[in-house]
């Protein structure tokens, strides 16, 4: 457990230690986190970043209570002002996102306004200071879009510094009139000591500000909107009312230019009575050194992405840099949380509250997360597809990533599928979706990462330092990835020897056409009719094959079979990639393909129904109705799922099995198109059908990368490995990956983000904006680089 205090105002679940329930008791191993290779410099190297997803800028610290500084803008809709803060999923701005980003101490972002571009520049220095974690810079540059540079417009910034831990923040002295003096604002903390916040510019710039005394930042916008609106009443001015609550802990400032202008904000610490070179430290982070720094660290990654990725030469400049952008965001929307999970608790027969819930312990999680506007958290099973890209990047940055969601674990070998830790993260997510069920699971796909680790190791990608790390941390993960396997293995298992299911479906509820499988990661992909305990999940039964042969190779490659083993991998391995065994259980000879197994009819239908309320008012629902008696058998919906079994490569290459699955992949009537394969087949009866009134089909036809991904990556093996249909398997990789490359690279030049999925008629962008998420996994397409097994 943590070694850290619960944060202020959360008491014990229980005073005795051993009272504690199971479910909320933490794994009883030495933490993944605590690791030698995770202290140190690396710790330090990583301390500060720009570890808060959610809004379009800020900095932050790896630490529950960090000082926060970050940034606001007043934009502009339907004729009115918006404070732009948290990052949202509209077309109020054109785009957003990372450009370059190393995961360590660069970036660099652009926001697209209505009618002007903030640039926004991150870097770190540990060049004379003093103060742990160094220093750091930010750099602002405000430009016209569309206008000639001689014309320029007002912009009102709003830069904000914030301690969470509650010290005061102090006002520098001259802020209205930041001529000779810099100095915004100063502090003290125990981690980095006495420390300065700078602001320099060469252009003219008027400054007001405001200081606040709150327990934490998540209403700060709303904060800062309130007084303006004061001041702009009171005064006809718009902005702050240059005042401070006493003792403040944050305070906010007010820029006010116009376009074309830079401003610099240098962040030193370490600061000491003694400190000589204060001003060559400030120097060093602003002007003309800065942006020789930025442009050095600009050098470096165009570098490191070209000896990451190794792309051909034959690629376009607009693929080249969507290609940067994939890692550029997916390293740029990694997050530092802090907070506890709220757990499930089974039903009882006492009244229910608002509080059926228990706390996890308090925790911390470094992730990346799928989406910065949607989805700024921590995913189990989206993990695992971010770090497959990741690692080819950076491996430190993977294994504390790996780290820290394993030690997430709770004494049964369970880790919460989604991680909505802290208030600012709570604040952002529908109530209905915060609380985790410690029955249900996710894929677990973490051993995908684990496993290409491995075989890096086996065709020397790594150096001998980074393989004595990787097989340091794999040595004390293992407990732990044994007991995550065998709560898979026992708590998922169906009725059959071999078979498994999907926990977590409602059974009762007559508003799904098809009661949806949220912890599969396929939501709404349609599952038998009738939830029940005989369904067979295909996908579910590949993903213990993967776990239980990822298992396999660490005993083996680690020598670990004389120690304590809770499970036989081999023989769980044997089972499972028994082909004949797999396709008793779940293929279908009529259609071809691999299916799930359960109580189901396609006699349903969703049908409008008149509810009359307590109070005696009527309204119309839609309900489920079935006028088929359902029965055990196969499900008949080709899609994602069916594929599964050629995902993980179990089918032999000289099966006539493989060629059907050939023919599925590449039929234009199942699931083929010119922008990727389908998730569900255009001949399914659920086939872009809404599940319910306010539920739109999600994975139901849609094309999503990290299944295209998986797709792609076998008919790559299939291509290469002897068979009768190599050549067949090639032919269609080739297309495939065309297309996905073009409709990916096409989106994104339109409109400046890659998407969470894609439409399967027109190809077009859908969902979440910024889902770089699996989706950045189109990186690893072009440059050839899949999972092996």
């Amino acid at each position: 457990m943590t070694g850290l205090s619960p944060p202020a105002g959360i008491k014990p679940l229980v005073d005795d230690e051993s009272k504690r329930p199971r479910v909320i008791t933490p794994f009883p191993a030495l933490k993944l986190t605590d690791l030698s290779m995770f202290q140190g410099e690396h710790k330090e190297s990583l301390y500060w970043g720009t570890y808060r997803p959610q809004v379009y800028f800020r900095v932050r610290a790896r630490t529950p209570q960090s000082l926060v500084a970050g940034l606001m803008w007043l934009g502009a809709k339907d004729g009115n002002h918006v404070m732009r803060h948290f990052c949202e999923n509209s077309k109020d701005l054109k785009s957003f996102g990372w450009r370059e980003h190393n995961g360590r101490d660069f970036g660099r972002q652009e926001l697209f306004e209505q009618d002007m571009i903030l640039e926004t520049s991150f870097v770190k220095s540990k060049e004379g200071s003093l103060g742990y974690g160094g220093d750091w810079s930010i750099r602002i540059n405000v430009k016209n879009i569309g206008l000639n540079d001689e014309v320029k417009r007002s912009v009102h910034l709003f830069f904000y510094v914030a301690d969470e831990g509650d010290n005061v923040v102090s006002l520098g002295r001259d802020v209205l009139e930041l001529k000779e003096s810099s100095l915004l604002a100063s502090g003290s903390r125990s981690d980095v000591g006495n420390w300065q916040m700078h602001l320099k510019s060469q252009n003219h710039l008027e400054t007001h500000y405001c200081g606040f005394k709150k327990p934490d930042i998540v209403n700060l916008s709303d904060l800062v909107q309130k007084n303006l609106s004061v001041q702009e009443k009171n005064s006809g001015r718009l902005q702050l009312s240059d005042t401070s609550e006493d003792s403040p802990n944050m305070y906010v400032f007010q820029v006010s230019t116009t376009t074309q202008s830079t401003i610099d904000i240098s962040f030193v610490s370490g600061i000491r009575e003694e400190t000589s070179n204060m001003e060559e430290r400030i120097l060093s982070l602003t002007g003309l050194p800065l942006s020789s720094l930025l442009e050095e660290k600009h050098i470096a990654f165009e570098a490191k992405f070209k000896d990451c990725f190794n792309l051909s030469e034959n690629l376009d400049s607009e693929t080249l840099v969507a290609g940067k952008a994939a890692i550029g965001n997916m390293l740029g929307g990694i997050g530092y949380f802090y907070g506890q999970s709220k757990i499930h608790v089974p039903p009882s027969p006492l009244p229910k509250s608002e509080d059926d819930f228990l706390l996890y312990w308090p925790a911390e999680l470094y992730t990346a997360v799928p989406s910065r506007p949607v989805f700024p958290r921590g995913f189990l099973w989206d993990e695992g597809f971010h770090q497959l890209l990741i690692w080819r990047w950076d491996v430190h940055i993977t294994l504390d990533i790996v780290g820290h969601w394993l030690d997430l674990m709770n004494i049964n070998g369970w880790i919460p599928r989604e991680q909505v830790l802290g208030d600012e993260a709570l604040s952002k997510m529908p109530k209905e979706y915060v609380v985790q069920y410690p029955s249900n699971g996710n894929p677990p796909t973490l051993l995908l990462v684990i496993r290409d680790l491995i075989n890096g190791i086996r065709t020397e990608k790594f150096n001998e330092a980074e393989r004595d790390e990787i097989l340091s941390f794999l040595d004390r993960a293992f407990v732990r990835l044994d007991a995550w396997f065998q709560w898979f293995n026992t708590s998922q298992k169906g009725k059959e020897m071999g078979s498994y299911f999907w926990h977590g479906r409602d059974s009762v509820t007559n508003r799904e056409l098809n009661p949806q499988s949220l912890s599969s990661g396929l939501d709404d992909y349609p599952r038998a009719s009738h939830p029940s305990d005989d369904e067979r999940h295909v996908d579910l039964r590949c993903w213990m094959y993967l776990a239980a042969d990822c298992m396999n190779s660490i005993t083996e490659f680690m020598g670990k079979k004389d120690r304590l083993v809770t499970e036989d991998y081999s023989s769980t391995v044997k089972l499972l990639s028994d082909f004949n065994l797999l396709n008793q259980m779940h293929y279908d000879h009529d259609h071809g393909a691999y299916l799930d197994f359960g109580n189901h009819t396609e006699k349903v239908r969703l049908i409008w129904k008149e509810v009359i309320a307590e109070d005696g008012s009527v309204s119309r629902v839609l309900v489920r109705e079935t006028f088929g008696k359902p029965e055990l058998r196969l499900v008949p919906h080709i899609g994602y799922v069916s594929f599964f079994p050629f995902m993980f490569r179990i089918i032999p290459p000289d099966s006539s099995i493989l060629d059907k699955q050939l023919d599925l992949i590449s039929s234009r009537n199942i699931v083929w198109s010119d922008y990727g394969l389908l998730s569900l087949a255009k001949n399914s009866s659920l086939y872009m059908k809404y599940n319910a009134e306010h539920e739109a089909p999600y994975w139901r036809g849609a094309i999503w990368m990290n299944m295209n991904y998986m797709i792609l990556s076998s008919l790559h093996h299939y291509s290469i490995v002897d068979g009768p249909y190599s050549s067949k398997a090639r032919t269609i990789y080739e297309e495939l990956r065309s297309n996905l490359i073009r409709n990916v690279v096409s989106n994104y030049n339109q409109t400046g983000y890659i998407w969470e999925h894609y439409d399967q008629t027109k190809g077009t962008g859908e969902g979440a904006r910024v889902f770089t998420g699996w989706s950045a996994l189109i990186l690893l397409i072009m440059s050839e680089e899949y999972p092996l097994f």
